[in-house]
């Protein structure tokens, strides 16, 4: 949807609307897959890779390390880690007890 609306913006917009749309909500969760197979994450990595491919109009056979760090995007992996980080973190200086008692037997 992103990539029909917004094909005539420039890159500055396009990286707003990625960050806002792709890198916000629903990556944020990816803490709590805890159980989830190498090939899932592998599945999300590549459709991450295809967005912003597709999005900023790079080819397929494009550097995605070069196109990383000419958009100032973080690599998929990086988000991962960042987001269990910050659930962690979270989850130890929160105020409620169950939360709490999970913290406290190690459930992540």
């Amino acid at each position: 949807m992103l990539i029909s609306r917004f094909h005539h913006c420039s890159k500055n917009v396009k990286l707003v609307l990625f960050r806002s749309f792709c890198l916000c909500r629903p990556i944020h969760d990816v803490a709590l897959w805890k159980y989830y197979s190498v090939t899932a994450f592998n599945k999300c990595k590549a459709t991450y890779n295809k967005c912003i491919k597709k999005l900023f109009g790079y080819a397929r056979r494009d550097s995605m390390s070069g196109i990383l760090l000419d958009l100032g995007l973080p690599t998929a992996d990086t988000i991962v880690h960042n987001s269990c980080v910050l659930f962690a973190s979270h989850s130890l200086l929160s105020c409620n007890q169950i939360v709490q008692w999970f913290a406290d037997i190690a459930v992540w």
